[in-house]
């Protein structure tokens, strides 16, 4: 299979150096470049501290590039760049995602400057994988990841529309520091619990994104409208029409930062459309995986959802869905860490379920769930249409 040449962009975050982590050692994608702040450029990636607990693995000894240099989308065209992962805050990710995308240079972006932006897919692979029929439609190819809070509700709760539909749903959510970036976790006084607890805008971007991701593609809405009878010609169906009808139903969210460097919980109580029973409860989460096709990823764990009886977040951090490991190489085990875990589950009645999530933040959040989404570009032949 070819490998694409890949530009990292950010050099020195956490989220950047998981993406470069991932990348050491990936059969499909190549790290060729790394574009960073104007603190990091000119530097070479060897000088840059490396934050992440794991050792570093072997990385090409880059210079970093300027994000803010005029000439750096051509720059990354002549370095024959056809893959970006953007892992930058939205303020720079705003101007350099869209210039890189037009060029023709795919973009998977961790950042949050175009979610839920129409025409620019919102994807998790075993969640909504369909919404990347949108990947180029709007003029550019460009992809974007979700908010790293969403992953470990989204997941189950895609398994339980799918077979129970939802009515509503109820999330608290336990967020690690790593969250916030670096700065909290080399921090010794948020290590020891000094830190805020408030994490502004975060429950209203999960809440919306959720609604988002478990929406309807409007190609499947325009089907079905077709189906019915409904016979309105295709450009005013298509005018009339976001690329996705958002999920109708009610959705509370609230958010709150601990004292764990790594791993996000949540605590969720849904509501259900039909009736149930635990067994078939867990049958339908043991059982959640995506199209056959995706499950073929590097990136892909074993199984979405790891069902244990109770979490715990120091032993359950880095699952793939079948074992947790205690000492993971990311950048050697693609799978590490990027399943969800589930605890806790129960009925409160035939249509309520209750149950905890956990997952590794800064890996199935962040950079493993976005290279999860390029990857399935690439299994789908998408990424050649764009080059």
């Amino acid at each position: 299979m070819q490998r694409h040449s890949a530009v990292v962009l950010g050099a020195s975050g956490l989220v950047a150096q998981r993406m470069q982590q991932r990348l050491a050692n990936h059969p499909w994608f190549q790290l060729k470049a790394v574009v960073g702040s104007q603190r990091t450029a000119g530097r070479t990636l060897d000088s840059i501290d490396w934050k992440l607990p794991e050792k570093k693995p072997v990385l090409p000894n880059l210079t970093v590039l300027d994000a803010e240099d005029e000439n750096i989308v051509r720059q990354l065209k002549d370095a024959g760049i056809s893959v970006a992962f953007s892992c930058i805050p939205a303020s720079i990710a705003d101007p350099l995602e869209l210039a890189l995308a037009s060029s023709g240079i795919a973009v998977f972006s961790n950042a949050s400057a175009f979610r839920r932006c129409d025409g620019i897919p919102l994807v998790i692979p075993d969640v909504n994988s369909g919404h990347l029929e949108h990947f180029g439609g709007a003029g550019y190819a460009l992809a974007c990841a979700t908010n790293c809070t969403l992953i470990p509700l989204a997941v189950p709760a895609a398994a339980l529309t799918r077979m129970f539909g939802i009515r509503h749903v109820k999330m608290n959510s336990e967020q690690a520091l790593s969250g916030a970036g670096y700065n909290l976790v080399l921090d010794a006084q948020a290590l020891s619990g000094n830190h805020p607890s408030e994490i502004p805008g975060e429950a209203e971007k999960t809440a919306s994104e959720f609604l988002h991701v478990l929406g309807t593609s409007a190609n499947t809405q325009r089907d079905q409208a077709c189906q019915m009878g409904v016979h309105r010609d295709h450009q005013s169906l298509t005018e009339s029409m976001s690329h996705v009808i958002a999920m109708n139903a009610e959705v509370e969210v609230s958010c709150r930062r601990v004292t764990r460097i790594d791993g996000h919980q949540i605590f969720a109580s849904i509501q259900l459309e039909q009736p149930t029973t635990l067994d078939e409860v867990l049958s339908c989460l043991k059982n959640w995986s995506p199209p056959e096709s995706l499950r073929e990823c590097p990136s892909a764990p074993h199984r979405s959802l790891h069902i244990v009886e109770h979490i715990d977040v120091e032993q359950h951090l880095w699952s793939n869905g079948l074992e947790f490991q205690s000492q993971p190489d990311p950048s050697a085990d693609l799978k590490a860490g990027m399943a969800v875990v589930i605890g806790s589950v129960r009925m409160t009645s035939p249509t309520c379920v209750e149950f905890s999530a956990y997952s590794h933040n800064t890996v199935r959040g962040a950079a493993g769930g976005t290279m999860w989404l390029a990857e399935q570009a690439y299994i789908q032949n998408r990424l050649s249409n764009h080059q």
